[in-house]
C-alpha cells in the first residue's frame, strides 16, 4: 500500500534549487504575469516547492524584483569589441535596455523606482565611461550622463506603455494610422507642426526614431558649443 500511494504522488523538480533558478521563474512570472502576479505563493507553484524554501535564498519581494531587474540589465552589458568607438558603445548599451524594456516591459518601472540600486548604477556608470571617453569636461561629466540615462529610460519605458496600451486585436500599425489619422484632421492654425508630422507618425519605426535621438543627444554632447555651455553654468 505504501508502495502504491509512493507511485502515485505528484512528479517533484530534479534540479536543486537555486537562487539563480528562482530569479528565473521570477523573471517568467513578470513576464507573463507582470509584479502583481509576482507572489511567493504563485513562484512556488512555478518551481514546484514550498515558499519557505524560496525564503531561505530570497528574504522578500523587492529583494527578488531587485535580483531580476539586475540579471536582466548585466545581459545588457556586453565589453564593447576592440576598436569600438564610445558613441558606438553608447549606442549598444542603449539598444540593448530599450529592448530588455521591450521584452520585460516591468524593467523601466523598476530602474525608475529604485534609482540608487545596482542595476541602474551599471547602466549609469557604463554610460558615465563612454562620456569621459569622449573627452566631457569632468563639470559636465554628470550632466551629459544623466541626460543619456533620462531618455534611454524615459523612451523605453514610453515604448513599453504604448505597447501595452495597444486595444486587445489592433495591431500597431493599425493604432498608429489611428492617431496618424486623428492628427492630420486636427485644427490646422492651432496644430500646424503636429498635422505636419502625422505621416511620418505612422510609419516610423520605434527602435530607429529611439536611436536618432541617441545620436542626436550624443551630436551635443561633443559639440564643442553645447560642452562649453553645460560647464560654464553655475
Amino acid at each position: 500500500m505504501a508502495e502504491s500511494r509512493a507511485r502515485r504522488r505528484p512528479e517533484r523538480r530534479e534540479e536543486p534549487l537555486s537562487r539563480e533558478r528562482i530569479v528565473e521563474a521570477a523573471i517568467e512570472l513578470l513576464d507573463a504575469e507582470g509584479e502583481g502576479g509576482l507572489t511567493f505563493r504563485a513562484l512556488a507553484r512555478r518551481l514546484a516547492t514550498g515558499p519557505g524554501a524560496i525564503y531561505w535564498h530570497v528574504t522578500g519581494k523587492d529583494e527578488l524584483l531587485g535580483a531580476a531587474t539586475d540579471a536582466v540589465v548585466t545581459g545588457t552589458m556586453t565589453a564593447a569589441a576592440e576598436g569600438t568607438t564610445p558613441q558606438e558603445a553608447v549606442r549598444a548599451l542603449a539598444v540593448g535596455v530599450f529592448d530588455a524594456i521591450d521584452a520585460h516591459p516591468w524593467i523601466g518601472t523598476q530602474l525608475a523606482r529604485a534609482p540608487a540600486q545596482s542595476p541602474l548604477l551599471r547602466v549609469f556608470e557604463h554610460l558615465g565611461r563612454q562620456v569621459q571617453a569622449l573627452g566631457v569636461p569632468h563639470a559636465a561629466q554628470f550632466t551629459a550622463a544623466s541626460a543619456l540615462l533620462n531618455y534611454i529610460l524615459g523612451v523605453g519605458g514610453q515604448n513599453a506603455a504604448n505597447a501595452r496600451d495597444h486595444q486587445p486585436g489592433t495591431t500597431r500599425t493599425e493604432f498608429l494610422g489611428e492617431v496618424s489619422a486623428s492628427w492630420a484632421n486636427l485644427d490646422p492654425d492651432e496644430y500646424a507642426f503636429t498635422r505636419g508630422v502625422a505621416e511620418q507618425l505612422r510609419d516610423h519605426d520605434d527602435r530607429e526614431e529611439f536611436l536618432a535621438g541617441i545620436d542626436l543627444i550624443l551630436a551635443g554632447i561633443t559639440g564643442t558649443a553645447g560642452i562649453t555651455g553645460i560647464a560654464a553654468r553655475p
